[in-house]
């Protein structure tokens, strides 16, 4: 049984397709390309595929001290095409309103009951959601790793500025490393995680 599964973070068209919205990241076309590649790795490898995907209510205070996004039943809260073709009957999808997938959702137990020991996060804003879902998966005392090339923000600081935090707790790897050999880039000093 594979014990891994990978997190797809945010890929929306909000966030990839819009950029009248005010949280779009405009440097998401290799980005795309990646997380579609290892999402196809994920499916041929039998690890868990769980889409985690921003989708607030109207008047959701998550609004108070960030742009309105992702309404709930709008085409800015889908799941971009180029990665909605690739989903599969056992894919699962978790629906958040905050900016972890852990956050008022049922990602812990869907990932418990799979016996999932391991996630592999990708997606958009490393700094925000990927960040904050990637310590909570930490506290929560998964293993954690974060596909590099396979995240972004919506500007090349606020990314890079999110993977050194990442690295405080987290695995950061490439997908070429990931999925080639199964090596990562950088180790934790302790991985009895």
């Amino acid at each position: 049984m594979n014990n891994r599964a990978l997190l797809v973070i945010d890929m929306i068209n909000d966030l990839i397709n819009n950029p009248d919205n005010a949280l779009y990241c405009p440097h998401t076309k290799q980005t795309v390309q990646n997380v579609a590649s290892l999402i196809d790795f994920a499916h041929k490898n039998q690890w868990k595929v769980v889409f985690v995907q921003d989708a607030h209510r109207i008047g959701d205070k998550d609004f108070t001290i960030r742009p309105v996004h992702a309404i709930r039943g709008t085409w800015g809260a889908e799941l971009i095409d180029e990665l909605a073709e690739l989903k599969q009957k056992s894919d699962y999808e978790v629906l958040k309103r905050r900016h972890s997938g852990f956050s008022y959702t049922d990602l812990d137990l869907y990932l418990r009951e799979e016996h999932i020991e391991e996630v592999v996060l990708t997606g958009v804003w490393t700094n925000v959601a990927v960040r904050n879902t990637a310590s909570d998966a930490f506290y929560q005392f998964y293993r954690v790793t974060v596909v590099t090339d396979c995240c972004q923000s919506q500007t090349e600081e606020m990314h890079e500025s999110g993977l050194h935090d990442l690295s405080m707790f987290a695995r950061l790897t490439l997908l070429q490393n990931l999925t080639s050999t199964g090596t990562y880039q950088y180790q934790l000093e302790d991985d009895t995680l």
